[in-house]
């Protein structure tokens, strides 16, 4: 039955439509009920969702596709999640949801087929722009067609301009091999912050397979990822530049790590770039990586070269020319799949949703009380990446308002509100510490320790001077030490920037 039911998505799925017998039709809210409260629950959930997912299909054919778009997926969301309760809510019966969701899929079949507000919307094996790309990209099929440059650069198509030479097929060979998991994570990250991010490139005309050819080179969608450089956020930005392109710390919060923040610094970044450089696309991602003012230099020292003529090739630093394969490569995936044998999994994501906290919780707590009901890895990362401003293990007090994926929402009442057992582990967890054990200073009357015994990653308390944009997190990581409890010792934000100079106090770290 999971097959069947994340089939369910905006996309058109004349296809998938099957045999299964007809569901009690929704006008007949008490047929074939049960008398348990629970399974009768359930049955009205599918009979609302049901009304919803057509309503949905209504308001596509009067020419609302964004509006009947939302519908079905927060439709199809609960849905997903009533059936899944179901199965494990004896008598109820799953076949009653398959043959709701085929009885759906096949009137929207017929919509697509007659034409109803679904010209733009196309199955996964032939997506819209399938003659610009053979592989094929499930994730095209989300928004309409005409606002949808996802392989158009200043009005070419990128695979126009990608030039698969050697190191493109060296870096698409590292995608594919030792890095397809990577890749494929970061498919899975990217889709629970897609609505965050996407609409900036939609709004400028920039490839969406470009944004996240960059995403998942830089973090791999993780949204608090840092550099030892400093680098931080999903697209990877210094602290100058980020503070150039309008990011910057406010009431503490760094807002490189904000999803659509930093999508928006990166196109005027890469605009800003693209104005200087010729439109050339292997160069401005060549200086998001290697600098602007060496690329620029090398650009005009040239008279307009490309990134790939040796004159400009073999001048740029070695990551730099393997960031720029790497980066293409992973779009040229995004929009070719199918071609490599690359399949990207469903995700069953949608358009992040408004969940207000009933009760204090954290994230860390919210994420082992919803289990991973509806996704393989747990909740975690989707919730970190779609609420960047909170440190995972500290309490959000109740009334908060939280961005999550639709299928959190009934999710966190059921296992959350509703399941006390499961809410009080999370919590008892949550609440767990490490003890944090300061090394004893030795006595003064104990002999000295052997020279050949000193270790530099004894473990000590001692005076740490910053470097720049350095944070507690990346230096806690760095020092092998608890970063809360190091945040809480020196007064500062874990992920906050701090100034090149400033002293720590480490304790129950390793200096090195």
């Amino acid at each position: 039955m999971r097959r069947s039911l994340l089939l369910l998505s905006c996309c058109a799925l004349a296809a998938c439509a099957t045999t299964a017998p007809a569901p009690q039709p929704a006008s007949h809210p008490t047929a074939a009920r049960t008398g348990v409260p629970a399974v009768d629950a359930l049955y009205v959930r599918l009979e609302t969702d049901t009304a919803k997912y057509n309503a949905g299909l209504d308001r596509i054919a009067r020419g609302d596709a964004d509006g009947g778009s939302k519908a079905i997926t927060a439709a199809s969301a609960d849905l997903l999640n009533a059936a899944d309760t179901c199965q494990t809510t004896p008598p109820c019966d799953s076949a009653r949801f398959i043959a709701a969701y085929d009885a759906l899929l096949k009137r929207q079949a017929s919509d697509i087929d007659n034409g109803a507000g679904f010209a733009d919307v196309q199955d996964d094996d032939n997506p819209p722009g399938a003659d610009l790309a053979q592989g094929g990209s499930p994730v095209i099929a989300n928004l309409p067609a005409a606002a949808r440059p996802v392989a158009m650069l200043k009005g070419r198509d990128l695979r126009d301009i990608i030039t698969l030479n050697e190191p493109m097929k060296a870096a698409l060979t590292e995608w594919l091999t030792a890095n397809r998991a990577n890749l494929i994570t970061a498919w899975e990250n990217y889709q629970y912050m897609r609505q965050l991010m996407w609409p900036e490139y939609q709004q400028a005309g920039l490839p969406e397979a470009l944004l996240f050819g960059i995403m998942a080179q830089e973090s791999g969608g993780k949204v608090h990822a840092v550099s030892r450089s400093g680098a931080a956020g999903p697209l990877q930005f210094m602290p100058a530049t980020g503070a150039a392109y309008g990011l910057g710390v406010i009431n503490g919060f760094d807002t490189r790590y904000d999803p659509t923040l930093a999508t928006r610094a990166n196109v005027q970044y890469l605009n800003a770039r693209f104005a200087e450089l010729g439109n050339n696309l292997e160069l401005a991602v060549a200086a998001y990586n290697g600098g602007e003012g060496r690329v620029a230099r090398l650009y005009n020292s040239t008279g307009g070269k490309g990134f790939w003529d040796p004159q400009v090739y073999s001048q740029l630093p070695p990551e730099t020319r393997d960031y720029v394969p790497r980066v293409l490569a992973a779009a040229w995936l995004f929009l070719n799949p199918k071609e490599y044998g690359l399949r990207f999994p469903r995700v069953n994501a949608g358009e992040p949703q408004m969940l207000t906290l009933q009760k204090d919780t954290s994230i860390n707590e919210l994420t082992m009380c919803l289990g991973n009901a509806g996704v393989r890895d747990g909740w975690f990362r989707a919730l970190r990446n779609l609420n960047p401003r909170y440190d995972p293990r500290d309490p959000i007090v109740a009334g908060t308002v939280l961005r999550v994926p639709p299928y959190v929402v009934h999710l966190y009442k059921e296992e959350c509100i509703d399941n006390p057992t499961r809410a009080q582990m999370a919590a008892d967890l949550a609440a767990a510490r490490k003890p944090v054990v300061v090394a004893a200073s030795p006595s003064p009357a104990a002999d000295p320790a052997p020279a050949a015994a000193t270790s530099d990653r004894q473990q000590s308390s001692y005076t740490y001077v910053t470097g720049r944009g350095e944070t507690i997190a990346s230096i806690a990581d760095r020092k092998d030490c608890d970063t809360r409890e190091l945040a809480r010792i020196n007064h500062v934000r874990a992920e906050q920037r701090l100034p090149k100079g400033h002293k720590l106090k480490m304790v129950g770290c390793y200096r090195r």
